[in-house]
């Protein structure tokens, strides 16, 4: 089965990104992987994912860049 890639990038957003990332996920298929895109490591939704049930591998790319790929677990 192939994955299809989604990027949700929430640097520039000015509201806390909590609730876009939480719809993002709850439109997420079981054969997709969504990309968070954020400016620090979003430590407290790890969680929030493990709970959910997906897996998440996070990525430092820049200093103030981090990649967290989400999937089903």
């Amino acid at each position: 089965m192939s994955t299809h890639e989604r990027r949700l990038d929430v640097r520039d957003s000015d509201d806390p990104p909590f609730d876009r990332i939480q719809a993002a996920l709850s439109d997420l298929d079981p054969d997709e992987r969504l990309t968070v895109v954020n400016g620090f490591e979003p430590e407290p939704l790890y969680d929030v994912l493990d709970r959910r049930g997906f897996s998440h591998e996070a990525k430092q790319v820049a200093d103030d860049e981090w990649h967290v790929a989400i999937e089903h677990a």
